[in-house]
């Protein structure tokens, strides 16, 4: 074999040129290769010389700043370009094969041609990136020469007559077009950009995005390559791997995604749509998201339908392989007229695509194009969709921050369902977005299909392709079961929650008196009402995987099984594995449409719920009270297009900054105008017609103090509102001195906090002032209550952070309204639910000295007439209008009967001041509550150290590894943990059907191939017999109404086809097993693992309360236990499928052709490490989408609360601003999370496509040398292309399996606490019945600890107690008393000493006889959901008559009397619908309920009036004349008539006597208490 360029063949000079150089058909073709050469011997050094000096760069985002037009039609036309040289190449290739010997010139240009368009783009993405466009001249002359050289070939082949229907002509004229249109390009950018041949060349400046570092989200910068196959992710990927992704990483979003921008496009559209003729007609929002997100939907489903339709082209190639693997075989000597011209053979057009090399490099590229599309289909819609939701974000927001107060409070809008627009709305419409071009792309591809099918087997294939369509329905109907199966087991598992929200907030409680195990019990009914639901859920989840994954085999069955009785001869392998892909290809559109459609009904619901809250009513348009300032985004239009620089320093501050708030009056007027705010006729109304305050005519002076007085419900707060502008105004109107209205300070009387810390909640964005935020913490006594909290004023409050009390909170906000700069202050009854002494202080430090020395104008709601002699003007109000208005003096002199209403209304308060006085306050109360919480800070950091130190252990010693190791490893044990508690026998039965399911699958297919090829091989050779060797012999035989016995073929199909439906049988019955099985292996793991966690929480001993948040238990039940009951059964399922489906597929490719393995080694390294880097990133950006979200959420939540505050202090645009932010970084999180599933789709999809290349390349060439049959090779190939559509699958199911198994880690850290020990060393029998009798207890040499970590709190107490001694314990907070108490019930570690009850060591006794036979009364009541009785008596062993005498004795027989129901009235949750005082006596009548001989009252009457207590004291004393008291006590005074006196001081008795006894000592401590508490 001779090579030469022209070739050598006999009888003809290559290389004469009689009839003139043009016409050699060789030198045509060498001339050809010099553009080529050209280009690479110049682009070559300028490349190298280039890459070396690139390092420096200018720092902006260089890389990917494209800015030469015309840049991605550019890529576009390059790839095409590479794709005909491809085609020439091939051409070139086989037409030489027909020669005699090599003629270079038929392939070589093309080669090189290749090269050079390559290196054409690389130097073009250099050239651009480092921005030397001179240097493009060099592209201009060679796509001239190209153009030329091309031309003079084209031209050749016209004058000899050699036409379209040859194929190189077709390629050279193709190459012609293309090298044109880039020339044309290449013009443009030198007509635009002017680098060349003109004077000025145009500058040009990188976007404002590029030039922000901040921004970290490339794919609209990159290049057309990089942004298919999201090559600008692979550092943040690939980075995750070494340290974890943290929002930094992330950076911020382009300005074109930000939630502004899409916001300002939507309500354009939303606006046009407001007509000046019919102004009332309410938009359509269809219509405005169409018009402002249209045009990417249509990209996207053009993307679609272009991949949809390639998609077909793998079942077409497989058909074509498979025919033409024959024919090469047979036609090896060519006996056809050679067409030659230039003495070079010409190819018919349609010879090359039977060539079966050819159309596996087909396949392969279709496959690569194909996927490409669809990701990029996929990741417009999911880009839209985030944009949208931004979009539809910032309008409701904008929406909340203008709603009318009356329709917050009249329950027309409810907090719950703003939060479920934000939460479930906004995110519904989004996903119907995400799958919306799925709505117009399926219907097309099911026909398509259906056609394809018809083309290939006829009638039969109708018959399966109705099988599909025909239970497509049924799918839909299983849909919409799930739906309403959720919504039922989502009810009962709120229920649940509320439930278990209940015990764990009395848990205490519970605890002493021994009840858990009834309250767990409740708690266990609920959960299997919850189970019920969730049964049924994973019966239709099982069917519908069940139905997804059956079809297929159906369709195939019917379709072979009617194949052959419709026409007697079986299909061609050909065709039976085309048609078999095809029905793989035709299952997930009809799967999803289900899907779709569902999605698509609930977009329906979502968007009209969004029109109806979008026109609901707003506040009144009140220009009149902010002088000249509308704030509103419409301001943020005129600057979007100025702010070019973004200020660097804050990334997260928009355009907003420009409009952000009024300028602050710094100056104070000197020249006091005496109205601040005049009302002159007002009538108000909250929305109903009739007005609820009427007639109002009042002014409030300024720089003084207002007080307003009157009745509860006599319209005070609504006074203040109506000023605010909150109301409806019927009539009357408010005026405002121009100074005033910026901004008014307003603290609400139900207190407000954000979720931030103390600091931030005061400060409330002023700036920030030592002095001036000291000065107001001291007037509003917030020191205190600071310095318990774990992080000081760093602390986070709110909805999230920690639990203040009421009293706490109220004085957080008056501090806010205090801190404000403003003029006006409006104080809604700041005093409610502070103690006397708290508000003495703030009245005098807060308002008189504070804000009055200030001259700043207060308005003051009280209900503490004692302060009115500080007003300087006063208005009483009743019935909501003015009774009286004027001074303190005015009142007294002109309406006496008032005055002296308020006269007795004030001693009557000064009484109770006298008494409160004598009360230990509410407020010490509150911080001990505070530093109980709190007490044991150091011992839960010592155990959150000791978490992570395990976890360290656990891995290698040297670090670095450890965190790569760390972050890589799949949770094997968690997951083994998690199919352990499912039961080994379902873990068994999964598995073993799973593996028998795909195995039958794979013996179906091969069946088939077995079945087809016979027929093949069988009519061959029969047809030997018949003339020209077609099918003669068979279809004369099988025509024949009785199959002769010599007739092989219908031997073999009696054979072929019973087996063949018994299998598809036996396919489909597993595969209903094995889809029952997992779903129920994930029910009965759900079951135990709740059961389990349950028990052990309930059993835990009180301390572990103490140290774990009630957020973090209640999260295992709400959050954790959800996942898993939901979410890890269809993960596991598809895993496990996706996962068997792959290696069935890999197994059998390589039994058909060995030679597959060895490709097959580099393939799975690859899918090794693309998985191990994707499961990391995906790990981290799912966390930061989830941390993310929940702070919108509560934003949204707390501004729908905090509204009247926010629009008093007219901090809206700070609001959105938060709001926009928050959006931004969620929609960040979740743009590089779905990118992130691109860059994994996109690379384990083309992983597949080698894989199919790989196969078909093994499988033609082990067929040239006879090892396979057509039908095993058609197999091999349809099971490759089922591999690309599972690959990436197994990748993203592991990713999810891991983040959900997550959850069972935790429920799995708590099974692992110690239980108290329940059992005791004594038998239960041999307690007496009726012990405790006497009531006589020893306390010896007791040491009490509560952790072994911790220091003791009892050290080596002694006491005797007398059978029915009274006995007081006092000593200052922390000093052991409450520990003492808990001791006698073994609730705290008693690990020294001993206490003998009776002549039993309490130890020593089980804990639920212990507890059963004490009573104890806590000092915070707790109360649960349910009735009276149920309060009283869970246990129901005691009669109505017992009930009610405990309710006497405890002074509440005639209230509960007077409810409706008696004993079985309603408590709600928490006891909320009694007052505290009322909830006391509750827990005391709860306590005389069991008569016990002992009683411990904890600081029982710490909240109950004085009168009240001293009914009790007596009550106690009688009652319980012979029984055993010991009283904590709170105020000393309650126990001066007590037999015993302890005084305790730090854990040790100081005093033990008679009270008489003690006082006489008068430096002893327990006089000087008593002398303080007098």
């Amino acid at each position: 074999m001779a090579l030469s360029f022209c070739g050598i063949d006999n009888g003809t000079n290559a290389y004469s040129v009689e009839k003139g150089v043009l016409n050699n058909g060789c030198f045509v073709d060498a001339l050809n290769l010099v553009p080529h050469v050209f280009l690479l011997f110049i682009t070559f050094p300028i490349l190298f010389i280039g890459w070396g000096s690139q390092s420096s760069k200018v720092q902006i985002h260089h890389n990917t700043w494209l800015h030469f037009p015309g840049h991605n039609l550019r890529w576009i036309l390059t790839f095409s370009l590479l794709f005909v040289h491809v085609c020439e190449f091939a051409e070139g290739i086989v037409s030489n094969k027909m020669m005699e010997t090599n003629h270079l010139h038929l392939f070589m240009p093309a080669f090189m041609g290749f090269i050079a368009a390559t290196t054409s783009v690389v130097y073009y993405h250099n050239i651009e990136t480092s921005n030397f466009p001179k240097l493009l001249l060099v592209l201009f002359i060679y796509w001239v020469l190209a153009f030329i050289t091309k031309s003079i070939k084209l031209w050749k082949f016209a004058e000899y007559h050699v036409g379209p229907q040859h194929l190189r002509f077709c390629i050279t004229a193709l190459l012609v077009l293309l090298y044109g249109l880039l020339m044309a390009v290449e013009i443009n950018v030198i007509r635009i950009r002017r680098y060349v041949f003109f004077a000025n060349p145009q500058k040009v400046k990188p976007p404002e995005d590029l030039q922000d570092l901040g921004v970290r989200f490339l794919q609209p910068f990159v290049n057309l390559l990089s942004k298919a196959t999201y090559w600008w992710m692979n550092p943040l990927i690939i980075g995750a791997h070494k340290r974890p992704i943290e929002l930094k990483k992330i950076g911020k979003l382009p300005i074109a995604m930000r939630a502004l921008t899409n916001y300002l496009r939507l309500k354009d559209a939303y606006e046009d749509q407001r007509t000046a003729e019919d102004p009332d007609r309410a938009p359509s929002i269809w219509r405005s998201m169409y018009r402002a997100f249209g045009r990417p939907i249509l990209l996207s489903s053009t993307f679609r339908y272009l991949a949809d339709l390639l998609g077909f082209a793998g079942p077409l190639c497989i058909s074509g392989i498979v025919k033409y693997l024959k024919t090469d075989k047979d036609v090896a000597t060519p006996d056809k007229v050679k067409e030659t011209y230039f003495g070079v053979y010409f190819m018919s057009s349609t010879e090359l695509l039977q060539n079966t090399s050819v159309l596996a490099v087909l396949l392969f590229l279709a496959l690569v194009l194909q996927r490409t599309f669809l990701q990029a289909s996929y990741y417009v819609t999911i880009e839209t969709g985030i944009n949208l939701r931004g979009a539809l974000l910032a309008m409701i927001y904008n929406k909340i921050l203008r709603l009318s107060t009356s329709n917050m409070s009249m329950g027309e809008m409810t907090l719950g369902q703003i939060n479920n627009l934000v939460a479930i709305e906004t995110n519904q419409l989004m996903w119907f977005l995400f799958l919306c071009p799925n709505l117009w792309a399926m219907p097309v591809q099911i026909v398509m299909g259906v056609i394809l099918l018809y083309y290939l087997l006829g009638w039969s294939a109708l018959v399966g392709a109705s099988v599909i369509v025909l239970l497509a329905p049924v799918q839909y109907l299983i849909a919409t079961k799930l739906a309403d199966t959720q919504k039922s087991s989502l009810e009962h598992s709120t229920d649940r929650l509320k439930k278990t929200t209940e015990i764990l907030k009395g848990i205490k409680l519970l605890k002493l008196y021994a009840w858990e195990n009834i309250f767990c019990d409740s708690v266990e009914e609920t959960r299997g009402k919850e189970l019920t639901s969730l049964k049924t859920f994973a019966l239709y989840t099982s069917m519908s995987i069940f139905m997804n994954a059956a079809i297929p085999i159906a369709a195939v069955l019917a379709t072979f099984v009617m194949h052959h009785f419709l026409d007697k001869t079986g299909p061609s392998p050909s065709e039976a594995f085309a048609a078999l892909a095809l029905f793989h290809i035709l299952v997930t559109p009809l799967f999803l449409l289900s899907t779709v459609v569902r999605f698509a009904v609930k977009a329906l619901v979502s968007v009209q719920k969004l029109g109806e809250f979008l026109q609901s009513d707003e506040i009144g348009d009140d220009s009149w009270r902010n002088g000249d300032m509308p704030l509103s985004f419409e301001a943020g239009k005129k600057h979007l297009g100025v702010t070019k620089a973004i200020n660097r320093k804050q990334p997260m501050r928009y355009q907003m900054d420009n409009y952000e708030q009024p300028t602050r009056r710094q100056m104070r007027p000197t020249e006091t105008e005496d109205v601040a705010v005049k009302v002159s006729n007002g009538f108000f109304t909250w929305g109903s017609n009739l007005s609820t305050l009427s007639d109002i005519n009042i002014r409030i002076p300024t720089g003084q103090l207002t007080m307003i007085v009157g009745q509860v419900g006599c319209g005070k707060s609504s006074l203040l509102l109506a000023m605010l502008g909150e109301m409806q105004t019927i009539e009357g109107r408010v005026f405002w001195s121009n100074k005033n209205r910026y901004s008014v300070a307003y603290a609400t009387q139900k207190s407000w906090l954000l979720n931030a810390t103390v600091e931030e909640n005061i400060t409330f964005g002023c700036h920030f002032s030592k002095q001036r935020y000291k000065a107001v913490i001291d007037a509003c006594s917030l020191q205190p209550d600071i310095d318990l909290l774990p992080f000081g004023d760093q602390t986070e409050i709110g909805e999230r952070g920690i639990n203040l009390s009421g009293g706490q909170r109220q004085r957080i906000c008056v501090a806010r309204a205090l801190y404000q700069n403003t003029n006006i202050v409006f104080l809604d009854d700041p005093f409610s639910a502070l103690d006397i002494h708290l508000s003495d202080h703030l009245m005098q430090e807060g308002i008189l000295k504070f804000l009055q020395d200030d001259k700043r104008t207060v308005v003051l709601v009280t209900h503490k007439l004692q302060y009115l002699i500080h007003a300087d003007w006063i208005i009483a109000m009743k019935d909501g209008s003015v009774l009286r208005e004027g001074t303190l003096k005015d009142i007294q002199t002109h309406d006496v009967e008032l005055y002296d209403h308020w006269k007795t209304l004030m001693n009557r308060q000064d009484q109770e001041l006298e008494k409160d006085i004598q009360q230990d306050s509410q407020t010490t109360l509150e911080r001990k509550t505070l530093r109980r919480a709190f007490y044991s800070r150091e011992a839960k950091n010592q155990m959150d150290d000791e978490d992570e130190e395990e976890e360290e252990e656990e891995e290698e010693d040297d670090n670095m590894s450890t965190t790569t190791n760390r972050r890589s490893k799949i949770p094997w044990r968690m997951c083994w943990c998690y199919m352990s508690s499912g039961g080994f026998f379902m873990v068994f039965l999964m598995v073993s059907s799973k593996l028998l399911k795909h195995s039958v699958i794979v013996a179906i297919d091969y069946w088939l191939a077995l079945w087809t090829s016979s027929k093949t091989n069988q009519s061959a050779g029969a047809g030997t017999y018949a003339s020209n060797g077609t099918r003669l012999a068979d279809s004369a035989s099988s025509n024949a109404t009785l199959p002769t016995p010599g007739n092989p073929e219908a031997e073999s199909d009696s054979y072929y086809l019973p087996v063949f439906i018994v299998l598809c049988a036996a396919g489909i019955t597993l595969c209903l097993i094995t889809s029952l099985t997992v779903e129920f292996l994930g029910l009965s793991a759900a079951t135990n693992l709740h059961h389990n966690l349950l028990n052990k929480i309930i059993h835990a001993p009180i301390r572990f309360f103490d140290i774990t948040p009630l957020g973090q238990i209640l999260n295992r039940f709400s959050a954790d236990t959800n996942i898993i009951d939901q979410h890890i059964p269809p993960t596991l399922e598809s895993l496990t499928r996706s996962t068997l489906l792959c290696l069935s597929a890999i197994g059998v490719i390589s039994s058909i052709t060995p030679a597959f393995l060895i490709a097959l080694v580099p393939l799975a390294v690859a899918f090794y490490f693309i998985q191990k880097y994707f499961r990391v990133a995906s790990k981290d950006l799912q966390d930061l989408d989830d941390s993310t979200q929940l702070p919108l959420l509560c934003h949204f939540s707390e501004t729908a609360e905090g509204l009247t505050t926010i629009r008093a202090f007219r901090h809206e645009a700070r609001f959105k601003q938060r709001m926009l932010e928050l959006t931004d970084t969620n929609n960040t999180a979740y743009l590089f999370l779905s990118a992130a599933n691109r860059w994994l789709e996109v690379r384990t999809d083309y992983l597949g496509a080698v894989i199919v290349l790989t196969a078909a390349g093994a499988s033609i060439w082990s067929f040239s040398y006879g090892l396979r049959s057509g039908g095993l090779v058609g197999l091999g190939l349809t099971y490759a292309l089922t591999v690309t559509n599972y690959l990436n699958w197994v990748v993203r199911n592991l990713a999810d399996l891991e983040v959900q198994m997550a959850a069972v880690k935790k429920v799995n850290s708590f099974l692992s606490t110690e239980s108290e020990n329940y059992e005791g060393s004594m038998d239960t029998s041999q307690v007496p019945e009726n012990w405790p009798q006497d009531g006589e207890i020893k306390i010896q040499d007791l040491c009490v600890r509560y952790d072994p970590m911790l220091k003791p709190v009892l050290k080596h107490v002694n006491a005797y107690i007398e059978p029915g001694q009274k006995v007081g314990i006092c000593g200052r907070t922390g000093s052991g008393k409450s520990s003492l108490s808990l001791a006698f019930f073994n609730m705290v570690d008693i690990f020294e000493g001993k206490i003998v009850i009776d002549g039993i060591d309490i130890c020593k006794l089980p804990l639920q006889t212990l507890r059963s036979r004490l009573s104890i009364i806590l000092q915070d009541p707790v109360l649960f959901s349910g009735s009276i009785r149920f309060n009283l008596d869970p246990e129901r062993t005691c009669t109505d008559d017992r009930l009610w005498e405990a309710l006497e004795i405890a002074q509440l027989k005639n209230m509960v009397k007077a409810l409706p129901g008696g004993l079985d009235a309603v408590v709600t949750e928490g006891g909320e619908n009694f007052s505290v005082g009322q909830r006391q006596l509750f827990c005391l009548a709860r306590a005389f309920v069991r008569k016990s001989s002992i009683l411990i009252m904890d600081e029982a009457t710490a909240s109950i009036d004085m009168a009240t207590e001293n009914i009790l004291q007596k009550v106690v004393m009688t009652a319980f004349a012979d029984r055993t008291v010991v009283t904590i006590a709170h105020r000393v005074h309650t126990i001066l008539t007590a037999d015993l006196v302890i005084v305790m001081k730090r854990g040790n008795i100081l005093e033990y006597d008679k009270p008489e006894t003690l006082l006489e000592q008068e430096d002893g401590m327990f006089a000087s208490f008593v002398k303080a508490d007098m």
